[in-house]
């Protein structure tokens, strides 16, 4: 578990510097070298923040990054607030994707994995699956029906 958090940290901490490296150019050119120079140590600041809380709290926290950019907004002019926001959008939304793979494989939560089920809300199911199976006790169905088909599929 150790090694497994330890590797989420960098991973996080590669999207973090990502995102970062992809703004950092922007951050407003019309104030004085001091004050950019502490404009971007407060964007950075808060990208490596953002990432950090994903990694020890990814499911409640809701809307990564729109958080960001709402913290890091005032550090760019209006012209490029666009691109920005878009690479915000892109960097967080990779690193959730990273993390919800975790997630589903078993390597974050304590190891334990999930149930590979959908509700029907199109949410994924929440539920710790049975010893040696991929669905819950409510989901088990599923892969009784899939067990059927690949054995169908070889007669």
């Amino acid at each position: 578990m150790e090694a497994n958090l330890a590797q989420l940290q960098s991973c996080m901490y590669q999207y973090s510097r990502a995102i970062y490296r992809s703004i950092k150019d922007l951050i407003d050119p019309y104030v004085d070298d001091p004050t950019r120079l502490e404009y971007r140590r407060a964007v950075l600041c808060e990208c490596e923040e953002t990432m950090s809380r994903l990694a020890h709290d990814p499911q409640y926290f809701a809307r990564p990054d729109r958080s960001l950019f709402q913290d890091i907004r005032r550090y760019f002019p209006i012209t490029a607030q666009a691109h920005v926001a878009w690479a915000v959008k892109e960097g967080v939304s990779a690193a959730v994707t990273f993390i919800e793979t975790q997630l589903e494989a078993g390597l974050l939560d304590g190891g334990v994995s999930r149930c590979k089920a959908t509700t029907r809300k199109g949410k994924a199911c929440q539920r710790t699956p049975l010893p040696g199976r991929d669905y819950c006790p409510s989901h088990q169905h599923l892969e009784q029906t899939t067990v059927t088909r690949s054995t169908a599929a070889v007669a």
